[in-house]
């Protein structure tokens, strides 16, 4: 097969730029469109990708595009492509679909009928008269049509990328990993600054924050479907892992705080921060944003607080926005950053933000209210 691919990084609606950022770092030349970023690149950047990027749901390998208004066409395009080169002799396929706004709109069919076409070709090409093991290494394949093109790819990450490996519990509506450092990314954050994050819940915010100031990889502590297939050569995953080993900065220190008024809840944090290997890292507290205390200049606040969603829970969250507000009023140096779907926010808060950012968290449509600090000094 040809020594470069075309890799798609699926990112959350709104965060398509961010993860654009991410792999332009990582030397990857890219297009942007809605839900995903899309790159030609070597088969050493599954390895790089997976372990790397920070924002992306997944890394998707394409196999090919094509259009297709019938069921034949669907069969025929699919039977042309070259299954493999990636699938396999004992591969698992199954086989997952969507369509949007295509004459072929009967998913199940679909599938059904991409599977067949997948089986077929690698039966005559690996000289099989009966039907395929699958007992093998897995290769998930999905079937996109959207507006009469079908998409053809193979999932390379297995579970989602923000399933870093940490978390051992979480609360109620646990905030994503991929948005915790999307949320970070957005702000000009250095590991030199101060960061507290006053609603820190399960820690994802704390954790993410010692990940990036430490410049470990999110994808250090666990594994990816692909890391047994037969075309990426395991020298590529050992050079992944030890680039990533190289480029840690186990040294930065770093001055991280979550906080959160159940006590709970800042165990559950205490312990996935432990099973990160980040226990030493982070300060964990529990109290109310009322008795938070700031004793340095130039730090950075970032939290994801209730959203008073529950008529009953309004009252209390207006509270908590004024408590914060009252207290960040005197330290004027600090950065605010505060994602939210409560629209009166800034109302109750005191102060309206110098900028906003609509992102979706999970299906909530939120705001990411941002207030820049006005810095003092020279960083510590």
């Amino acid at each position: 097969m040809a020594q470069h691919i075309r890799l798609i990084a699926t990112a959350a609606m709104g965060l398509e730029s961010v993860v654009a950022t991410e792999v332009k770092q990582l030397g990857y030349e890219v297009q942007v469109d809605n839900g995903k970023v899309i790159f030609d690149a070597p088969i050493s950047a599954i390895p790089r990708c997976n372990l790397w990027l920070r924002t992306a749901d997944r890394i998707k390998l394409v196999v090919g595009e094509f259009r297709a208004t019938t069921f034949d066409e669907l069969f025929e395009g699919t039977k042309a492509l070259p299954w493999e080169d990636y699938i396999s002799e004992e591969g698992q396929f199954p086989v997952a679909g969507k369509s949007v706004k295509s004459t072929l709109y009967s998913v199940p069919d679909c599938q059904k009928i991409v599977k067949k076409a997948i089986a077929e070709r690698l039966k005559r090409k690996y000289g099989m008269a009966s039907k395929m093991p699958e007992t093998g290494s897995l290769y998930k394949v999905e079937v996109s049509i959207l507006k009469d093109t079908a998409l053809l790819t193979i999932d390379t990450s297995g579970v989602g990328l923000h399933k870093r490996g940490y978390r051992v519990g979480q609360g109620e509506a646990p905030l994503k990993e991929t948005m915790a450092a999307a949320l970070l990314l957005l702000t000009n954050w250095r590991a030199d600054y101060p960061l507290i994050d006053p609603f820190c819940g399960s820690g994802t915010i704390p954790i993410e924050a010692a990940l990036i100031g430490q410049n470990i990889a999110p994808g250090f502590n666990r594994e990816f479907a692909s890391e047994d297939w037969g075309l990426i050569r395991s020298s590529y995953w050992d050079d992944a892992f030890q680039e990533a080993e190289d480029l840690a900065n186990y040294d930065q220190k770093l001055e991280i705080i979550g906080s959160d008024i159940d006590h709970k809840m800042v165990q559950i944090a205490d312990s996935n921060s432990k099973e990160a290997g980040l226990g030493e890292l982070i300060t964990w507290k529990q109290m109310q944003v009322s008795d938070l205390t700031i004793r340095q200049d130039n730090g950075y606040i970032i939290g994801n607080p209730p959203y008073g969603q529950r008529i009953g829970d309004q009252e209390a969250v207006q509270k908590i926005y004024q408590q914060l507000g009252a207290v960040m009023k005197n330290h004027p140096s600090w950065s605010v950053y505060i994602l939210t779907a409560y629209e009166a926010f800034e109302k109750f808060y005191g102060q309206k933000a110098t900028k906003k950012r609509k992102l979706f968290n999970g299906f909530i449509k939120t705001d990411y209210y941002q207030y820049f600090g006005k810095k003092t000094g020279e960083r510590r």
